[in-house]
């Protein structure tokens, strides 16, 4: 059977070495799977420069004692553990995206079959053993092929310490055969899923995380260890008994029972020429709180390290913050989301393809699709002066960014909905007091236009500018002008009017027709009024504007 290799070149494969495991476990062996080496007991800077010298070193030892401190260091280190998991579990619980080569039918054919493949339970438990790379450097899951209508794989996870690059180009990944000869073997063809990220360039054994974090593991130990210490001598205050020279030996063992006795039922029985006395532990001087503080600087530098912040992990000191920083984890999340797709569309879409649909021109794809950060208070803003203007915006689009389910059915009752505007009630027009602004509502067009004009002659004419304040005349016009307006505004139907716009026209006009402009403008509205009324409206709010601007000054004056 020949099916394509990761370098577009034919492969023959044995289909009944598909269906054998490449490496078996035993119970004996050096192959075994129970061990009870431990590398971190006893860790010294000597030891630990050591073990990574020999790991990234090929001709001088093995790596074995390296991926051994790697796993222990998961498992003694409750920070180290927590923000490696974090990194992982942010890789493998994103959503995984299975693209066609193409739209025709056959390419969506053999993409739905790798979309039934992803939604296995198992492809999860895969994918988490494969990021298993992220702290050792480099991960192999072992594909045990079930033959069938479909051809699909079985996943086993393999004891990194099994393999090891090789010497020529410490890339290429082989199985040890003797772990005393440091013999190996080439990987066989589409059995195995090999993923060693570029967390950094260089050698893929250098780069796992376990090797950036091993020296704050080691003096963070260090420091625990100090700290019991600290607390063995000092978290029980120290009782010291005082005895003259020349006491008597029995009368010393009388006194150390004494002392020992309050430690156990906090009462004695001393001479009176013995003294015990309860010294203060030095916790005043801030000696309880240097561990403290030393151990989680360590905790802050492996954050940093693994997840490339402190906050989310560490401080949370508020919400805004963690969102800062979790904007920095996120470049990380897509560096590790990219790779690890990379390595299964070359590992495992193109054995399964090929295994069941033959070479391909053209290859389906797997993307692990990393959603986008929303600001939503944005978005809201967005959409709150957008859809009033016209943009049409599906709900269930909304939704999605917001985070909110589709409404159910029948609940129509329980929806929150906008408020329903309320209009004030209008007072009814007196119709037996008909004033001036009364039969302006009556004209329409250009006669409306010209009764203003001319209205507004009259008006100047009436009124005594210079006494303002107490003249009559000039008051029941101008009141005459502001029903006018009112009335006018009334006609427009509810048109919201900016007066503060208005005034500001009135104040930087240079004449007549510079203000007839600028307040047209202030009344420009295509969708609901047509060109004649406009101007006929603002002509009147002119009016009415003009007057009482001119008033006020003269009366200020």
């Amino acid at each position: 059977m020949q099916i394509l290799g990761p370098d577009g070149r034919p492969i023959a494969v044995k289909k009944q070495e598909l269906s054998r495991e490449a490496i078996n476990s035993t119970l004996v062996g050096w192959r075994g799977i129970w061990s009870s080496q431990s590398v971190a007991a006893g860790l010294t800077p000597e030891k630990l420069s050591q073990i990574l010298k020999s790991a990234a070193s090929f001709r001088h030892g093995t790596p074995w004692e390296y991926l051994t401190l790697a796993e222990e260091m998961e498992e003694g280190d409750l920070h180290y553990a927590s923000v490696l998991g974090t990194r992982k579990r942010a890789v493998s619980g994103l959503e995984i995206v299975v693209e066609a080569a193409t739209d025709e039918s056959r390419d969506q054919e053999i993409a739905d079959a790798i979309r039934e493949q992803v939604a296995r339970p198992e492809f999860c438990d895969m994918l988490n053993d494969s990021l298993d790379a992220i702290g050792k450097g480099y991960s192999a899951v072992e594909l045990v092929w079930r033959s069938g209508p479909v051809w699909k794989p079985d996943f086993i996870w393999r004891d990194p310490r099994h393999f090891r690059f090789d010497p020529e180009t410490g890339r290429k990944l082989q199985i040890v055969r003797d772990d005393s000869t440091l013999v190996a073997d080439d990987m066989p063809a589409c059995k195995f899923i090999v993923h060693h990220p570029q967390i950094k360039s260089g050698l893929p054994i250098r780069g796992g995380l376990a090797r950036l974090a091993a020296f704050a593991y080691m003096c963070k130990r260090w420091s625990i260890k100090d700290w019991l210490s600290f607390a063995d001598i000092y978290g029980v205050p120290l009782r010291l008994g005082v005895y003259d020279i020349g006491t008597a030996p029995s009368d010393v063992e009388k006194l150390m029972a004494a002392v020992t006795g309050i430690g156990n039922d906090a009462a004695a029985v001393i001479s009176r020429n013995m003294e015990i006395q309860f010294p203060n532990p030095p916790i005043g001087a801030g000696g309880d709180r240097l561990f403290e503080g030393l151990a989680n600087w360590w905790d802050r530098q492996v954050s940093k390290g693994v997840l490339g912040q402190t906050m989310t992990a560490d401080d949370g000191a508020s919400l805004s913050q963690a969102k800062v920083h979790n904007d920095v984890r996120e470049d990380i999340l897509r560096h590790d989301a990219r790779q690890l797709a990379n390595t299964l569309n070359r590992d495992f879409v193109v054995p399964f393809v090929s295994l069941n649909f033959g070479a391909q021109k053209v290859w389906p794809r797997i993307r692990l699709h990393v959603p986008e950060a929303e600001d939503l208070a944005l978005l809201v803003t967005a959409l709150e002066k957008l859809v009033p203007l016209g943009l049409k915006v599906e709900q269930s689009v909304v939704r999605d960014k917001l985070g909110l389910p589709d409404p159910a059915e029948g609940k129509e009752a329980d929806l929150l909905q906008a408020p329903t505007p309320t209009v004030a009630p209008q007072p009814e027009p007196e119709p037996t007091n008909e004033n001036a602004a009364n039969r302006l509502i009556k004209i329409d067009g250009d006669e409306l236009e010209s009764h203003i004009q001319s209205r507004m002659t009259e008006i100047l004419k009436g009124m005594d500018l210079k006494n303002r304040a107490t003249n009559r005349r000039a008051t029941a016009v101008q009141e005459e002008v502001d029903s006018l307006a009112d009335n006018a505004m009334e006609r427009a139907g509810g048109y919201p009017i900016d007066e503060d716009a208005i005034r500001q026209a009135i104040k930087e006009a240079s004449n007549k027709n510079d203000l007839e402009a600028r307040l047209l403008r202030v009344f420009v509205d295509t969708d609901s009024h047509d060109p004649a009324f406009r101007q006929t409206l603002a002509l009147a709010d002119f009016a009415a504007q003009m007057l009482g601007y001119v008033a006020a000054e003269e009366g200020r004056s």
